[in-house]
């Protein structure tokens, strides 16, 4: 028998503090939960049950997917599909959405969701991550469209990740402090490990893509550059970077020690405003960041206020411990 509280039961509590839940949002949950154990057991396994390399395939977004790209966006699908809580979803790896199949009843919410984040590291056993964001279907629509998806992040009811790292956790947050949950497989459960998470303001840690160095715009070769600077620069201070590859991550690391991690607008493909992608990635990733006390922004806005203009849009991303977020940004309005 364990003594922690577990990811139902704190769900539960949660739903009970709101005058008039009806329990739907509290299954929905439940039920993401159960496709991450899925997915953890999968990835747990690679290897020894032929789950790794290419599917010589293509996603929407012109990226080679990994046969666990395409395993775990069916698992995930499947999961959250008939219980008759959501009206449609969205995935990074479906070129549209995802309607509920008409033999299953409709609910009133919409998912979107990257089944998982950084796959390229599948291969090299480095950790990885499920990411999901959930909004209200709007009233009255009993078949959502694209354009029902297409609200600011500033609407999500709910954002979480799954780390499958040396443990799974699961991190959530539902606009009320952000929680994190850790998998017991002896009994099954997420267990509540990391209450009330949050960012220190205050970094000497960042996280970039040093490869696309030429690429960046000036705000940010300042910055870094600064930063890299150490002790006899104008920081005055000893700076280390990070780079995992996998947002998921990345973010987990900011969560638990502080940090900041940046994939900015760059010139590298001027046809693309950014690399992560903004429903799937960029909006859960920021609501769990500004609950934390942390900062999440593109260098020019806020990224929850952003009106979204397509499922798949990109979007520069600089999160993290506000102090040092606020520096990049004030480089920006220089």
């Amino acid at each position: 028998m364990h003594n922690g509280v577990s990811v139902t039961q704190f769900i539960i509590e949660e739903q009970r503090r709101l005058p008039g839940a009806t329990g739907d949002f509290t299954s929905l949950l439940n039920d993401v939960v159960s496709a991450c154990k899925v997915i953890s057991n999968l990835v747990n396994k690679g290897s020894l049950i032929g789950v790794l390399g290419t599917a010589d395939t293509e996603n929407v977004q012109g990226e080679t997917q990994k046969k666990l790209d395409i395993i775990t966006n069916e698992v995930f699908i499947k999961s959250n599909e008939w219980a008759g809580h959501l009206a449609a979803m969205a995935s990074e790896e479906e070129d549209d959405i995802y309607p509920i199949p008409a033999q299953y009843p409709k609910g009133k919410y919409l998912m979107s969701f990257d089944p998982l984040d950084g796959s390229s590291n599948i291969d090299v056993n480095i950790s990885v991550g499920t990411i999901f964001s959930i909004t209200k279907c709007p009233e009255g629509i009993d078949n959502p469209t694209k354009e029902d998806f297409l609200i600011p992040g500033t609407e999500q009811v709910c954002a979480g990740y799954a780390l499958y790292g040396p443990s799974t956790m699961l991190v959530l947050t539902t606009g009320n402090g952000v929680n994190g949950f850790t998998l017991d497989r002896d009994i099954g459960e997420f267990i509540l490990t990391h209450p009330n998470m949050t960012i220190p303001a205050d970094t000497r840690e960042f996280a970039i893509n040093a490869s696309n160095q030429r690429f960046w715009e000036a705000p940010v070769q300042r910055y870094v550059d600064e930063c890299l600077q150490g002790k006899e620069g104008p920081r005055g201070d000893n700076f280390n970077m990070r780079w995992v590859a996998s947002m998921v991550a990345e973010v987990h690391r900011i969560l638990t020690r502080g940090g900041i991690f940046m994939y900015p607008k760059d010139n590298k493909d001027p046809s693309k405003a950014g690399k992560l992608r903004l429903m799937y990635e960029a909006n859960p990733m920021s609501m769990i960041v500004e609950q934390a006390g942390g900062i999440s922004h593109t260098g020019y806005e806020r990224i929850m206020e952003m009106q979204p203009n397509d499922i798949h849009q990109r979007v520069p991303v600089i999160l993290g411990s506000k102090n040092e977020v606020e520096i990049v940004v004030g480089y920006h309005k220089d």
